[in-house]
């Protein structure tokens, strides 16, 4: 099998998941049990994918520590206390700029 065959098969799999989705009556969709797990799985799927970006492997290494990493706690910081979300951004490109700057974490 192919890579194309893989990706094909991918993308006809997630549209028969999607029609599928569409197939589900509105009534159980408004209960607040499902509402609730979609607006939490939303929030677990984005914070893996952050996760999975930040401590990544290179070079044959299974974890990779860098200036992202602190970049992420900074922002982490921010947002709990309440920051805009262009200063959250902001301070985290700073943060890692100035480490990968001074060569600590390149």
């Amino acid at each position: 099998m192919t890579a194309w065959n893989v990706v094909l098969l991918a993308s006809i799999l997630v549209l028969a998941l999607k029609i599928a989705g569409y197939l589900v009556p509105a009534r159980l969709l408004e209960k607040p049990t499902p509402a609730r797990v979609a607006t939490l799985l939303t929030v677990a799927l984005l914070s893996a994918l952050v996760v999975t970006q930040t401590i990544q492997g290179n070079g044959g290494h299974p974890v990779s520590i860098d200036a992202r990493l602190p970049a992420l706690g900074v922002a982490a910081l921010l947002l709990a206390v309440r920051a805009p979300f262009i200063v959250v951004v902001l301070a985290a490109a700073v943060v890692a700029a100035v480490l990968r700057l001074l060569g600590w974490m390149a």
